[in-house]
């Protein structure tokens, strides 16, 4: 019983943060924008000009995919990682630290945050793959929504891995460094299994490719991908374990 008071705090505390995670973020508007128009932009030009694999019949099935692992790169790891290596430099966490919030509130209020934000893209890049090029699930969109969380929390751990250990101008570089990799090799712009040699073999274990393999099975094939799903819950536990032991405040 003397554990609920406790309990019940610490799930206020957490709550009260993720409110204020978001209002942060909402004020960042132009940044939020920037990661929205991205992904759309890059939807639109790819899927006019019918940029996909020859085994794909209709492209949107393999662009729209990618496009929603970059729009939760955008945001899980380059902007939670930049805000965050930021606030750190200001002091802004070390005022926080002096509070009851504790350290794994703090990770998991911004988790939550990028996972409200990226909901938000969710919906606009899958209203215009809809209606803009007919796109149709064949697969589950219970089990896509799964994915979808496991990636986002993957990639909002690693951005604040990222921002727990380095300095802020080093998270800079390294955050958006790690993003245009990952863009190029990590099977968003093409499959990873189709880069020549053991570049392949890499890029299919990137925590992106897993991540755009398994929504582009589940959604356009109406497959279970358990390798791809596996090895991103692996990069997700790992990343945010390592980041809850090793985030400092200052």
């Amino acid at each position: 019983m003397s554990s609920q008071p406790v309990i019940a705090s610490s799930m206020t505390a957490l709550i009260a943060q993720t409110k204020m995670e978001i209002r942060l973020t909402m004020r960042r508007f132009e940044a939020v924008l920037i990661t929205m128009i991205v992904p759309v932009v890059l939807l639109v030009f790819f899927g006019l000009i019918g940029l996909a694999p020859d085994d794909y019949a209709r492209p949107i099935d393999f662009l729209l995919p990618s496009m929603l692992v970059l729009a939760v790169m955008s945001t899980g790891l380059v902007g939670l990682a930049i805000r965050t290596a930021y606030e750190r430099s200001y002091g802004v966490l070390k005022r926080l630290g002096s509070t009851p919030l504790g350290r794994g509130n703090l990770l998991m209020a911004k988790i939550n945050s990028v996972i409200l934000v990226t909901i938000a893209q969710i919906a606009v890049l899958v209203g215009i793959a809809t209606l803009g090029f007919g796109w149709r699930p064949e697969g589950s969109l219970l089990l896509a929504g799964i994915v979808l969380v496991i990636g986002t929390a993957t990639f909002a751990g690693l951005g604040l891995l990222l921002a727990g250990v380095l300095r802020a101008e080093t998270t800079l570089a390294a955050a958006n460094s790690i993003y245009i990799f990952l863009l190029l090799f990590g099977g968003i712009i093409w499959p990873a299994d189709r880069l020549p040699g053991g570049i392949a073999i890499v890029g299919e274990l990137l925590p992106s490719s897993a991540f755009a393999t398994a929504l582009r099975e589940i959604l356009a094939d109406g497959d279970t991908p358990v390798i791809p799903i596996v090895i991103l819950s692996l990069w997700g536990i790992a990343g945010i374990l390592i980041a809850s032991r090793t985030f400092r405040w200052e």
